[in-house]
């Protein structure tokens, strides 16, 4: 019914305005010549009939051009948006030439809409399988060793190993849902900086030594170079986050008898902490994503993790308005950089 209303009106106002200029143009031409009255009765007819055709072929070319110009760019827009609100994040708009520039506007805006919904709904399927993995593991770690734990066999030693187990396993389960939960609130901002000042190097030689029985259960040589009374003003409980999942990622990737290097520099107003392995490195694939939310490049899981620690270190620098980078070859490990603002000394 709206399309027969605007093709009737076009129709009408076509015709007023081609009968408007046609009479005018034949009441000169009869002036001009000085035609009879019945000339002019005679003529009124075909005049008409021609105001006639005129305008229905001006209304007939009017509704192509909308059609190609307006109606197919706006059923096309629907059509996409209608898929992308079923689910269907491959619905891609793709406009005639002929389209007016803001409809391709629309259709690029939408396009890219559609790229990233399809790449948060990539990310939350990783997300859902990666997290499901990691809960079912421990779990089942859990429920098997508290199973064994019945058995009236067991020697005292086998119960005290299988409670050691279960303790650890059921830790590990806790960090995660803990690692979930502050990564929600950082990426929600209910989580605000409570910025006090203090010894940076201090925090780091204190967040290096709690990972001391890790480091010497698998031999690995800790180098440091942490330069003295360099001050900042930031929040010490996030920023411990930041150094206590970059250290313990050096040691988890770094082999048995390798190296795990913290250094700490300072120019007038930054200050710099570099923290470098020598373990398996970052493939340049998996590089440009480390920092993503539940991101693993290790799709066999054989290292422990779930993809939220350096989520959790890039949205800790960029709250307190810092820099990260990471360097980084195969088979040669890895250096992750994270720059600083700092107090001029005293």
């Amino acid at each position: 019914m709206k399309r027969l209303w605007s093709a009737l009106r076009n129709f009408l106002l076509f015709f007023a305005i081609v009968g408007f200029v046609v009479t005018c143009s034949f009441l000169l031409f009869g002036a001009s010549v000085s035609l009879s009255e019945e000339d002019v009765r005679a003529f009124a007819p075909m005049v008409f009939f021609n105001v006639l055709l005129l305008s229905a072929l001006f209304a007939a070319l009017d509704a192509v051009r909308r059609k190609l110009t307006v109606d197919r760019p706006v059923r096309e827009i629907r059509k996409a948006l209608r898929r992308l609100q079923e689910g269907d994040f491959s619905a891609r708009i793709t406009l005639p030439s002929s389209s007016k520039k803001e409809f391709k506007e629309i259709a690029a805006s939408i396009n890219l809409l559609a790229e990233e919904l399809a790449g948060v709904e990539t990310l939350r399927t990783d997300f859902i399988a990666n997290v499901s993995h990691e809960l079912k593991t421990p779990l089942a770690v859990i429920r098997n060793y508290s199973t064994m734990l019945s058995a009236p066999t067991l020697s005292d030693e086998q119960r005290q190993e299988y409670a050691v187990t279960i303790n650890a396993t059921s830790r590990r389960l806790a960090d995660l849902i803990t690692n979930i939960l502050k990564l929600n609130k950082l990426e929600n901002q209910q989580i605000y900086p409570s910025v006090a000042e203090y010894d940076l190097g201090e925090q780091l030689c204190e967040c290096l030594l709690s990972f001391e029985a890790f480091w010497e259960r698998k031999h690995l040589v800790i180098e440091t170079d942490i330069a003295e009374n360099v001050r900042i003003r930031s929040d010490a409980e996030l920023l411990s986050l930041v150094w206590n999942n970059l250290i313990s990622n050096a040691i988890k990737f770094t082999e048995e008898g390798g190296t795990v290097t913290v250094t700490l520099t300072a120019t007038a107003h930054h200050a710099t902490v570099t923290i470098t392995d020598t373990g398996c490195g970052i493939s340049p694939e998996i590089g440009p994503h480390i920092f993503e939310k539940f991101y693993q490049g290790d799709t066999s899981h054989a290292m422990q993790g779930n993809g939220l620690g350096l989520a959790l270190v890039k949205r800790v620098v960029d709250i307190v308005h810092g820099e990260i980078t990471v360097e980084s070859a195969i088979g040669k490990g890895s250096a992750f950089t994270v720059k600083l603002r700092r107090l001029p000394d005293a």
